[in-house]
């Protein structure tokens, strides 16, 4: 009985930390600026361009506040997501693997049309199948960029069974243009990138095959992000795939179809592929 009396007569204070603590904590988490890294696909300047809009609008719907990172190498970003830096990223397929084993990063959504990497060569290239790029200098934007570099490099050493001079440009853009002007005979990209180009470069160039597809270039958070944040920010994504003046913002940052990312059904099985003897890490 006396034990109970004790108890009662401290419920309010009790109850009152409670409600301090919790409002504590989400206002440390209103207030707190949360990193967005993005894969260097493109030039800084361009990501700006693409993420920045989007960025703003994740505040307005979240009422959180958000940094973007950018990179000025696929080497350089891989080290920060492996050190977990970022509390969150937008990263290529086997960068997800790689983040997950290092990590934990949480996949959170993704766009719903499978990623296919691509070789390319010149429209008015000789060169007509793979097996033509034997000795051949083909153009990546980085070792461990995924479908565009990681994969295909894996197919065309073990399925084709050619041998290749790799050259790392750094980007999507520069591989298409090292190709076009004769600097490679044959380049690595994705679907994704390929579509975005303009057309007076798509048009000189040709697709000369396909990987298989897998699950698109991942949103992610590090498992330090309050599940509360996580939340928000996932459902302020998909909110937006409803609403069709969202339509080109999402696309130009390559999720133009978003829906819900899930680690152990989009992302694990590409730990079967065995490519970790491919990955390169400076």
């Amino acid at each position: 009985m006396v034990g109970t009396m004790f108890w009662f007569r401290f419920l309010p204070l009790i109850l009152l930390i409670f409600f301090i603590t919790a409002a504590f904590k989400k206002s440390l988490a209103q207030e707190r600026v949360f990193t967005i890294g993005v894969v260097p696909q493109f030039t800084p300047v361009e990501i700006y361009e693409r993420w920045g809009p989007l960025i703003k609008e994740l505040e307005n719907r979240t009422g959180l506040k958000f940094e973007l990172k950018t990179y000025k190498s696929i080497p350089e970003f891989e080290k920060a997501f492996l050190k977990g830096e970022p509390d969150f990223v937008f990263m290529n397929p086997y960068h997800q693997v790689m983040a997950y084993k290092a990590q934990k990063y949480i996949p959170l959504v993704r766009d719903k049309t499978p990623l296919t990497g691509i070789l390319v060569v010149r429209r008015d290239s000789p060169i007509k199948e793979v097996k033509d790029l034997d000795g051949k200098v083909i153009a990546f934007p980085a070792p461990n960029a995924f479908a565009a570099s990681l994969y295909i490099r894996a197919l065309l050493t073990e399925k084709f069974k050619i041998s290749f001079t790799p050259e790392y440009v750094k980007t999507h853009d520069n591989v298409y243009r090292h190709v076009i002007l004769g600097k490679a005979q044959a380049g690595g990209g994705v679907n994704n990138t390929f579509l975005r180009q303009p057309e007076e470069v798509k048009r000189e160039l040709r697709i000369l095959y396909e990987t298989p597809s897998a699950a698109p270039h991942p949103f992610s958070a590090h498992p330090r992000v309050p599940k509360e944040v996580r939340d928000k920010v996932k459902k302020a994504i998909l909110d937006m795939a409803n609403e069709p003046s969202m339509k080109a913002l999402l696309d130009r940052v390559q999720m133009p179809n978003p829906v819900p990312a899930d680690y152990a059904r989009d992302y694990k099985p590409l730990e079967k592929l065995n490519l970790e003897k491919y990955v390169v890490l400076e």
